[in-house]
């Protein structure tokens, strides 16, 4: 026993057995197949970037990255996408019980139900008159450039396990995120930025719910994947620069070290997130450099300033598309912006219109600007919340609805200028190409070159997806 190190006799029996079999078969097959395979030969550099697993792509991509604009608490569709003249007529008077029998309500549950007409008026922009609120006329400016979908529906009614929907395609907790999917599926675009970056704002002139950190976790997927936060004020990164004394130098041999103590212990235990804990501390050091040049605005002309309506790092919604922009040219796969303000059960026509202030201006410089940089065409844009608002009056406000809503899409292969789907004269139930959040999904990858149908995690012994156990649809008719 003296001639083993604590190293062996510390070797799991699920890690020797592991290794010893596959390296013995390994070995003999390698040796039948190709007689030079044991030669000496110089080991290649390896690289940290994960490349993905979906290689190669099942069909030619049209888009390289996507910038979700996520309008979190529940943007009412009938005031910024869905127009409904119905509701102006009737403003005060009571739903068809027909509509709302025997339907889930979230707060509205045993009261009277009135209707509750557009608080702000509609107007037709861009060459095919597309009907958006007035109160987004920045994005009015560039209607010809996104497609509207009209009939999106989803399955939970309350405001957290409708996130896990939409981030995850279930409302369940512990599923791997729509980033992390991304990330894990298609690799990253660089080497010193994180591949799946998460910012947050919050609004003046609404309810800021809550965000969770689970809604851009890894779930079941290995823990590299899972989405960084960065802050939106101030450096993103806490600890990014060096102590006082500290070289950069000095820090990479601690980081080595680290590493190197890591991977003794991952010889042992063969465990996957030790080689997580490897590639993160690499990235973290890599970080180190990287971040204070992303959020050094000074190379941004004044003009591009004004075109967002930000000076940068003040934590708004138009810093954070800024810094998306700077984000997806570093190669950045996927990054979402949750803007916390939607939630307006109540001031509904003050708080829509204040709100909108906040995201119009940005969202369409965000659009402005890719298309002027070449980066529109292989950049996906999305622009929604979990859910939509009621028909039906809550006081000044309106409640959750999930019945029918609205989203927009825009760039990476999706056709400008065009509606989609409808919801009936009340804007209650999408019933005209309706769209689940499962197809919604499944286009993305679609214009990803991944089709959702053999893109899976086995996981407890069955193969999960992100879209599900159902069998959603691509929207080929709002594809350029």
């Amino acid at each position: 026993m003296e001639n083993y190190n604590s190293t062996q006799l510390s070797q799991t029996r699920r890690s020797f057995l592991g290794r010893a079999g596959g390296g013995v078969g390994a070995m003999a097959l390698a040796s039948l197949l190709d007689p030079k395979a044991f030669q000496v030969q110089a080991a290649p550099a390896q690289s940290q970037r994960w490349t993905g697993t979906v290689k190669p792509l099942h069909f030619a991509p049209k888009a390289k990255r996507v910038i979700h604009l996520y309008q979190a608490g529940g943007p009412s569709h009938l005031e910024t996408f869905d127009f409904k003249p119905v509701l102006a007529k009737l403003d005060g008077k009571a739903m068809p019980e027909s509509l709302t029998k025997g339907q889930p309500i979230a707060q509205l549950q045993g009261q009277q139900l009135r209707v509750m007409g557009a608080q702000h008026p509609f107007k037709k922009y861009g060459e095919a008159g597309q009907e958006i609120c007035s109160i987004f006329p920045h994005l009015g400016s560039v209607a010809d450039e996104v497609a509207i979908v009209r009939s999106m529906f989803t399955k939970a009614i309350n405001h957290d396990p409708a996130h896990s929907f939409m981030n995850s395609g279930t409302s369940i907790s512990g599923a791997p995120s729509a980033g992390a999917w991304w990330l894990y599926g298609l690799g990253a675009e660089t080497d010193d930025l994180p591949g799946f970056v998460v910012l947050s704002s919050v609004g003046k002139f609404g309810q800021a719910q809550p965000i969770a950190a689970r809604q851009w976790s890894a779930g079941f997927l290995p823990s590299r994947f899972q989405g960084v936060e960065f802050r939106s004020k101030g450096d993103p990164v806490l600890y990014v620069g060096n102590p006082q004394g500290i070289t950069r130098t000095r820090q990479q041999r601690v980081v080595n070290a680290v590493n190197k103590l890591n991977e003794l212990r991952d010889d042992v235990v063969d465990n996957p997130e030790i080689a997580t804990r490897i590639t993160q501390y690499e990235m973290a050091f890599k970080m180190q450099a990287s971040v204070p040049g992303l959020i050094d605005i000074s190379d941004e002309s004044q003009e591009t300033l004004d075109l967002y309506g930000t000076k940068g790092a003040d934590g708004s919604f138009a810093a954070n598309c800024l810094l998306a922009r700077r984000m997806a040219e570093r190669g950045t796969r996927f990054i979402q912006l949750y803007h916390r303000a939607w939630d307006h059960h109540g001031g509904i026509k003050r708080n829509m219109a204040g709100t909108a202030t906040e995201v119009d201006q940005a969202t369409a410089a965000l659009i402005t600007d890719l298309k002027r940089r070449g980066m529109l065409d292989e950049t996906l844009i999305l622009w929604g919340g979990e859910f939509g608002r009621t028909p039906m009056a809550q006081g000044s406000g309106r409640d959750h609805h999930i019945k029918g809503f609205s989203m927009m899409l825009c760039g990476g292969g999706i056709k400008g200028g065009v509606t989609y789907g409808a919801t009936d004269d009340f804007g209650y139930n999408a019933h005209e190409n309706r769209v689940s959040v499962h197809d919604l999904h499944a286009t993305m990858y679609h214009l990803f070159g991944i089709d959702f149908r053999r893109f899976t995690f086995s996981f407890q012994g069955l193969d999960f997806g992100l879209t599900g156990v159902e069998t959603p649809r691509v929207l080929t008719e709002i594809l350029a």
